[in-house]
């Protein structure tokens, strides 16, 4: 899936676990801003640098405009994010990473649950042609056969409808709570 989805989905999540919290009487918020940025960081760690490589190369001349979103020049370009992809979408590596941070803090980091959601929701929404998800990087090269590429119009189509309903709740209950309390 691409960010602003990550974005959409991981922050609506979070709005629906904040809200189950409350109604349960907990003094516990998950901070929105965090965990949507740890669901959009696999593919910020994944590309950024890469990216920030070609723009300067077309931005030095090294390399046409025109080239840098051809097929040939993303291959030659990227080949670094192929590296740095097996690590931010491996829930092995997260389980890792997760675990240090709670012995480091004492406590769970919960907000770095988006980083898992991300890679959870990528499984299905990626094709084994273009960057399957590696979920069990390194223990094994297993990825999912049955993803659909998220590019693919109907997958897209289907999503952002979802998206839109899910909003559409998460707006629409906000409103009539507040007009309740009026």
């Amino acid at each position: 899936m691409e960010i602003l989805a990550h974005t959409l989905w991981t922050t609506a999540g979070v709005i629906k676990v904040n809200n189950t919290i409350k109604k349960k009487g907990k003094m516990f918020k998950l901070n929105i801003f965090w965990t949507a940025f740890w669901g959009i960081f696999p593919d910020l760690f994944a590309f950024s640098i890469p990216f920030v490589i070609s723009f300067y190369k077309v931005i030095s001349g090294q390399q046409q405009f025109g080239s840098f979103s051809t097929r040939h020049q993303v291959a030659d370009g990227f080949n670094l994010s192929h590296t740095l992809y097996q690590y931010s979408h491996s829930l092995v590596i997260f389980a890792i990473v997760f675990l240090i941070l709670w012995a480091i803090l004492r406590r769970p980091p919960w907000v770095v649950l988006g980083w898992a959601f991300h890679i959870l929701i990528d499984i299905p929404s990626h094709a084994m042609a273009f960057f399957p998800t590696p979920f069990l990087f390194p223990i094994s090269e297993y990825r999912f056969p049955y993803g659909v590429a998220w590019s693919t119009l109907w997958f897209m189509i289907v999503n952002y409808s979802a998206l839109a309903l899910v909003w559409g709740s998460i707006l629409f209950k906000k409103h009539y709570r507040k007009s309740q309390k009026t």
